[in-house]
């Protein structure tokens, strides 16, 4: 077994067990800081595959972004550890058999496809070739697309507001102005 190997199995060992904690977590909190490890496991699978600018990617959008979108969701979610939630999902066996029945026709879907390899490499730097079509051929789907997700995380904020906690927390601050002019006015 080669050094590569042992790599390999160490890195999809922690990938599948960071994904297992991701949905099997009661605390939505650690199961996010499980889908990190989840993320930076499959970007070390990339770089396994010399394929340096997926792993890059992985890395800034997924590990960076998403996550930290993901965090800033759950810290913005009013009452999330709160005893009254529900914890846990009466779906799991349905949700087993799903999983179990995807896997199956995932695995006879790769062992029935012939793939075909070329002994050829890409002509040019597929970077350069990526940048090229994101930035002329793809551009307006690409600025949609950022436009989307921008729009989604206001949204997001917006829905998050709790206008009547809001409403409450100002008069809270009020009333806790008047009362310290009040307490100097007793004092002089």
């Amino acid at each position: 077994m080669t050094v590569i190997q042992v790599i390999f199995i160490i890195l999809s060992a922690i990938t599948l067990s960071a994904a297992v904690m991701v949905v099997s977590c009661s605390n939505l909190f650690h199961s996010a800081l499980a889908l990190v490890l989840t993320f930076i496991g499959v970007a070390g699978l990339y770089m396994l595959l010399d394929a340096g600018f997926l792993a890059t990617a992985q890395i800034l959008i997924y590990v960076g972004a998403i996550t930290v979108l993901i965090i800033f969701a759950i810290m913005l979610t009013h009452r999330i550890a709160d005893a009254t939630i529900r914890r846990t999902n009466e779906q799991r066996v349905i949700g087993a058999v799903a999983v179990v029945i995807l896997l199956v026709v995932m695995i006879l879907g790769l062992l029935g496809t012939t793939w075909a390899t070329s002994g050829q490499a890409m002509a040019g730097d597929p970077i350069e070739n990526l940048g090229l079509a994101l930035m002329d051929t793809y551009l307006l789907p690409f600025e949609v697309a950022s436009v989307l997700l921008l729009t989604a995380l206001v949204g997001a904020i917006v829905i998050a507001r709790d206008p009547k906690r809001e409403i409450a927390e100002e008069e809270e601050a009020l009333a806790a102005g008047e009362g310290e002019v009040a307490v100097e006015e007793v004092a002089s």
